[in-house]
């Protein structure tokens, strides 16, 4: 078998309303080869792996795909189930799955859930191998498999304190994005609703409180200058200062690094000058420059507490004890450690909820204190600490007591909170108990900490959890009804969708809002552009989404983004579907109409179903077919002709259609008809001779309806929209010059152009000269359609080639050539296989009197050629 294409559909797709990852099989010559001609195949999968006994599949039991095995599916299939069942195993929950053939033998398309997109990937091509090795009869060996998807999950995973917050807004219907990979840099919500944060420090953390917590000898005096309990210390800068320093404050001491965090190079409770020594040279070893300054500070006997504080309040406290074993009077102070760090919970830094107990230096130093090796068998019940600060971080335990925490503490710590300047802070307190004020026990603030780890609250060794995840989620999004979501519109058709976008952006921004756009040719924000290219896939939404300013997000959605990685948001609040014509027939295993509508009704799919709408085209008949099938939402519905049985019906339902009545753009709702605008007034309909501007016109309506513009808004909206470069760059662009008159378009299928027609018929004076081609993925029959339906337009006809996309040199040209020669009397067709060459003998062969339609690629060219306003031939002409 061999995987042909291979990649994660990151939102709303094809095959499904969720995020899948794609794989293109050739499953070869087990095409031949079902399940069922391959004895025990079924009992060897569920051998290696067991649980796929649970698979329902089409059964709907247990067994059910087994039982599929036994009476006989294809491999791509098993491949399917395998690739869910891995993911299953190391901890990433998928269930849904599909697998199709297509029109080429032995070629399927295996589609599957993941939740992280990297191990998604690596568990397919792993179901390829196993369900290979079962086919030929090899010996499957799953444990490495699974310890190399586990590498590849734990590589990619959110660290515990980002996950919790994650999870904490998707629980809120939030939308989380991360921003750059390697980082748990990430971003919720969209648009001007957005929050960032990194780990556990959010875009509103004080950068000043965030340098008090990064510098101890700051935070002491912040904090010993607010009357709290800190512990008296020295900054030092050589071994002499440190050993004076010690001798001051008196025995014993603690030392650490100036700037740092998580407990590196802190050593506590130091007795004797040997070791204040190897504390120096911990903390040395940490200093971040070439300062050299370590501070020296009293020991404060007590517990370690951490206090976690997040908007002011205090929501988690827990106490803290470094890294230790027990001893059970038989085995080694090793031995235990070893056992100790086969807790399912303990893992590497920060990927799990504990930390493996790592011996060294300190550790050593801790044992010799003691009297102890590794070697050493403690007693029953005795416990050997390991660590001398208790950070989770370096393999401590953590035991919550919120509820023990009393009033004047709990007041104590959120005073610190507002004194250092952080929205999320973790308070390390050294304390007898939490139970009793700090003036009437020995206590002190030792250190507070800018993006703490939230690993201790939410899973804490013994006593409650804490959904701390929750706190930050709510300090971030204060409004229990706030999903940080703005509104998105996403278009989609045929053709058309340009300029709805662009229109429906305009109407938006006229109407006072901040709205990122993206659309073939831009993405733009405000009417600035910031991309230049096609942005009519998920790219451009990733952009306009990111983006801070933006209130409303516009959206152009074309088949290609869909098919290749879905929709790049997993809702909408209003889908647009324009018309569904022959287009792009035979790319990506799209054959027919029926499957093209399918592609394209995954917008509508995509509605919100509270408070979203459709909008669809009442007079294409596939859009009212499958487009009403799909949608979810409210639909509005625009319509030529609102006079039919299904429009009628609708509209008794009180629902909304757009139509034309008596030559103006009306909205019925009901038996109510309001009026918005006159036809021939709205620019982009040529006074009515563009009756597809004039669909565009109605369906951007109808979007601004739907997200409750005024019809005043609206109405402006609609009359100063012009069809010029500046507002529809490449789409019905109109010149006039020197008597000469111009049009230009991208249009480059069948459909567009018949659109087009009354348009050109109706400008046209005396010949009408085009220019134009096809990329060269279209099919045979297309690029013949094309070109007759060219030579029915005009009357010369220049056809040039851009885009070959896998054909021979002319090959494209030749097709369309031949397509005109036979769809028009009298058409002089002609190929100049450059662009710009093609152009600029069409600009000199036009006379006054005669159209030019010129359907290029590069619209800006050919405007700037036309700007001039001043053809050759009438210049030569005059002379004469």
């Amino acid at each position: 078998m061999r995987i042909l294409e291979h990649r994660a559909l990151r939102g709303p797709n094809y095959y499904s309303r969720y995020q899948a990852i794609y794989m293109r099989l050739d499953i070869a010559e087990l095409e031949d080869r079902p399940s069922d001609k391959v004895p025990g195949i079924a009992e060897k999968l569920e051998a290696v792996i067991p649980t796929i006994h649970e698979h329902r599949c089409s059964v709907g039991e247990p067994g059910g795909f087994l039982q599929r095995v036994q009476n006989g599916t294809y491999a791509g299939h098993m491949v399917e189930h395998v690739a869910i069942e891995l993911q299953n195993m190391v901890g990433l929950s998928v269930g849904y799955g599909k697998t199709v053939d297509s029109y080429e033998k032995g070629i399927y398309h295996v589609v599957y859930r993941y939740r992280d997109e990297a191990t998604g990937l690596a568990a397919g091509e792993a179901a390829v191998e196993i369900v290979q090795k079962l086919y030929d009869g090899d010996y499957v060996d799953l444990g490495p498999i699974v310890e190399h998807l586990k590498e590849v999950r734990d590589a990619n995973a959110l660290g515990p304190s980002t996950g919790s917050i994650v999870d904490a807004a998707k629980a809120r219907n939030i939308p989380w994005n991360n921003l750059t990979e390697g980082t748990s840099y990430t971003q919720l919500g969209h648009g001007v609703k957005q929050r960032r944060f990194q780990a556990t420090v959010t875009d509103k953390s004080g950068i000043i409180g965030h340098s008090i917590a990064d510098d101890k000898d700051w935070t002491k005096q912040i904090l010993g200058d607010a009357g709290i309990a800190v512990p008296q210390g020295y900054t030092c800068y050589s071994w002499d200062e440190v050993t004076q320093a010690a001798e001051w404050i008196g025995w014993p001491v603690v030392t650490k690094p100036l700037a740092g965090n998580h407990g590196r190079g802190v050593t506590t409770n130091i007795a004797t000058s040997e070791d204040l020594k190897s504390g120096y040279d911990a903390a040395l070893a940490r200093v971040r420059d070439d300062s050299g300054a370590v501070i020296v500070e009293s020991y404060i006997k007590g517990e370690d507490h951490r206090i976690l504080v997040v908007g002011g309040k205090l929501v988690a406290a827990a106490r803290r004890r470094p890294a230790h074993v027990t001893g059970d009077g038989k085995s080694t102070i090793q031995s235990l450690i070893d056992k100790a760090n086969e807790d399912p919970r303990r893992g590497v830094g920060h990927e799990n909820l504990l930390t493996q107990i790592h011996v060294d230096e300190q550790t050593n130093r801790m044992l010799e204190q003691a009297g102890l090796t590794l070697d050493s068998v403690p007693p029953e019940g005795e416990m050997v600490f390991l660590k001398s600060t208790a950070n989770i971080s370096t393999g401590g335990t953590a035991t919550d007591l919120t509820d023990e925490v009393h009033p004047d503490i709990r007041f104590a710590m959120e005073r610190i909170a507002r004194h250092v300047g952080l929205d999320v802070i973790g308070i390390d307190l050294l304390a007898e108990t939490l139970t009793k004020p700090l003036d009437q026990q020995s206590a002190g603030v030792v250190e507070v900490n800018a993006g703490p780890g939230f690993r201790m609250h939410m899973a804490p060794t013994h006593g409650t959890p804490r959904p701390v995840g929750e706190h930050v989620v709510d300090m971030l999004f204060p409004d229990p009804t706030d999903n940080g979501r703005i509104p998105i519109t996403a278009i989609t058709g045929t053709n058309g969708k340009t300029t709805t976008t662009r229109l429906t952006t305009h109407i938006l921004r006229q109407s006072g809002y901040s709205v990122g756009m993206g659309c073939t040719g831009t993405v733009e924000i405000d009417n600035h552009v910031i991309l230049r290219g096609d942005y009519s896939g998920p790219a451009a939404a990733q952009a306009v989404l990111r983006e801070p300013t933006v209130e409303h997000a516009v959206l152009e959605v074309a088949r290609g983004g869909i098919m290749r990685r879905g929709l790049g948001f997993d809702e909408c609040d209003v889908g647009v579907l324009l018309n569904i014509a022959s287009d792009h027939l035979g790319e990506r295993d799209i054959h027919t109409l029926d499957e093209l509508a399918r592609c394209k009704t995954v917008v509508v799919d995509a509605v919100k179903r509270e408070g979203g709408y459709c909008v669809l085209n009442a007079d294409d008949p596939l859009v009212m077919d499958q487009g009403t099938y799909w949608a979810r939402g409210e639909i509005i519905y625009f319509t030529m002709n609102a006079d039919t049985p299904a429009l009628q019906d609708h509209l008794s339902e009180k629902r909304m259609v757009v139509t034309v009545k008596n030559g103006r753009i009306v909205l019925l709702r009901g038996k109510v008809v309001v009026d918005v605008v006159d036809v021939n007034d709205v620019p982009i309909s040529f006074e009515g001779h563009a009756p597809f501007n004039v669909e565009n016109a109605m369906a951007a309506t109808a979007v601004a309806l739907a997200h409750g513009i005024e019809i005043d808004d609206i109405r402006a909206g609609l009359l100063s929209f012009h069809p010029t470069p500046a507002q529809m760059p490449g789409r019905t662009n109109y010149f006039e010059a020197d008597g000469v008159k111009c049009l230009i378009d991208y249009g480059h299928n069948v459909p567009a152009l018949k659109a087009l027609e009354p348009l050109v018929q109706g400008l046209g004076q005396q010949r009408k000269i085009g220019v134009a081609t096809a990329p060269g993925n279209r099919r045979d029959e297309d690029l013949a359609a094309l070109g007759a339906q060219l030579a029915r337009m005009c009357d010369v006809v220049y056809v040039y080639e851009s885009d070959a996309r896998g054909r021979k040199e002319g090959e494209t040209a030749k097709l369309i050539q031949e397509g005109a020669a036979s769809g028009g009397d009298g058409c002089d067709v002609k190929t100049i296989m450059n662009e710009e060459e093609a152009v600029a003998q069409a600009i000199k062969d036009a006379q006054p009197g005669d159209f030019l339609l010129l359907l290029v690629d590069d619209i800006a060219g050919a405007t700037e050629r036309l700007k001039g306003r001043s053809f050759p031939v009438q210049a030569d002409l005059a002379k004469a």
